[in-house]
């Protein structure tokens, strides 16, 4: 036999983000683009470093109704989730409160209780987080020590076999001769593939440490492309970031005295800007970026627009900056992947970079459409755009 639905269910549903957040008399929460963020109504600020800006680790989506705290992990797809998780009352009573013209009565001590329990919660978390954080980090710090220099081994066969015949292999590009590909399967480590890896170091510029190392297996036998990885008839990338890559970069080619960079998302596309660079760029600096999202940080949501373009400036949203000796800098856009959503992610970078860089001069290098830079070095867009005209090209 079933029951009918209670009619109260749907009612609290259509109750407006605002109204619950009145009706729980949480007041403290910013919004923004479509979004209520702020401490979290449980573990609060706990841990939070005021020096990197206002905490914003709990966010409620006005659109969705869904809401998550990024520390003590409460979480959930609507308003009566919101209610329970934040009170502790159960289904019916989170109703009675949504219908209802009265505000949450949390007993003080209740409130307490479930307070510490989440700061509790989060600190475990933070700590959990941390430990593994490190944990890959001194990882990749153990990979690169032990990497053998490039030019010693199967990196400038591998860049031979991108179209990259370089006089010189950047001294920061390394390799292990039996390097382990590893992947989490069903919770537990499983070694895919041993063979050839080229090393790149993913470097905090302030520092100078290795924050995490960039790994691409090699092909064994000539002509040393990348190595195909595959377990139970499932393809894997044959490139893998191990450490803690955010804000960070891979120092390529950095001459002396240079006041230019480049920044390419990967290390075969940065290589080909500088093996084809113009005479005005000779005296460039040329890094990876390691992927798009940390060239170009967290994109401000703008009502109406996908892809805005526009930085989000919070200071926690952490991204590539470029250092201060640099006086221009170039973005390469690899056309390669959704147009739109690339040219808008390199915009909002440099546009982050210029904020915070004033006087910064900054520019994108056009891709071609359906190409990366290492594509079009080696002519494969030709096949494809002739007999095209100018539609073939971005």
């Amino acid at each position: 036999m079933s029951f009918p639905e209670d009619p109260r269910v749907a009612e609290s549903k259509n109750v407006p983000v605002r109204d619950v957040l009145a009706k729980l008399q949480i007041y403290n929460l910013t919004e923004r683009s479509g979004e209520f963020f702020g401490p979290c109504p449980l573990c609060g600020s706990e841990g939070h470093n005021p020096k990197s800006g206002p905490c914003d680790r709990f966010n409620v989506n006005i659109h969705t109704k869904k809401f998550l705290c990024r520390q003590c992990g409460i979480k959930g797809g609507d308003q009566i989730a919101m209610v329970r998780e934040i009170t502790g009352k159960t289904f019916p009573e989170a109703l009675e409160l949504l219908c209802g013209d009265l505000s949450a009565d949390i007993d003080p001590e209740e409130a307490e209780r479930r307070r510490l329990k989440a700061q509790k919660k989060a600190r475990e978390a933070e700590k959990r987080q941390n430990k593994w954080r490190q944990g890959r980090i001194d990882d990749a710090r153990r990979f690169y020590a032990r990497a053998v220099p490039g030019s010693r081994g199967v990196v400038g066969a591998y860049l031979r076999a991108r179209g990259l015949p370089l006089d010189e292999i950047p001294t920061a590009l390394k390799f292990l001769l039996d390097h382990p590909y590893v992947k989490k399967i069903d919770g537990a480590n499983v070694v895919l593939h041993r063979g050839p890896c080229m090393i790149a170091p993913i470097v905090n510029w302030q520092t100078g440490e290795v924050m995490a190392v960039h790994q691409t297996w090699v092909d064994p036998n000539p002509p040393h492309g990348k190595a195909r990885i595959t377990h139970l008839e499932v393809d894997y990338p044959a490139k893998l970031v191990c450490g803690s890559k955010q804000g960070n970069f891979i120092p390529l080619i950095t001459p002396e005295g240079a006041d230019t960079l480049v920044v390419g998302e990967g290390i075969e596309t940065t290589l080909s800007a500088y093996y084809a660079r113009p005479s005005e760029l000779q005296n460039a600096a040329f890094w990876c970026g390691v992927d798009l999202g940390n060239m170009a940080g967290k994109m401000l949501k703008v009502p109406g627009q996908q892809w805005s373009g526009l930085p989000d400036m919070n200071p926690e949203f952490d991204a590539f900056l470029p250092p201060p000796w640099v006086k221009r800098e170039i973005y390469i856009e690899d056309g390669d992947s959704n147009a739109k959503r690339t040219r808008a992610l390199m915009e909002c970078g440099l546009r982050r970079a210029q904020a915070l860089r004033p006087g910064l001069i900054a520019e994108l290098m056009p891709g071609v459409r359906g190409f990366d830079l290492n594509d079009v070095l080696n002519g494969k867009h030709k096949k494809n755009t002739e007999g095209q005209g100018d539609d073939g090209r971005n």
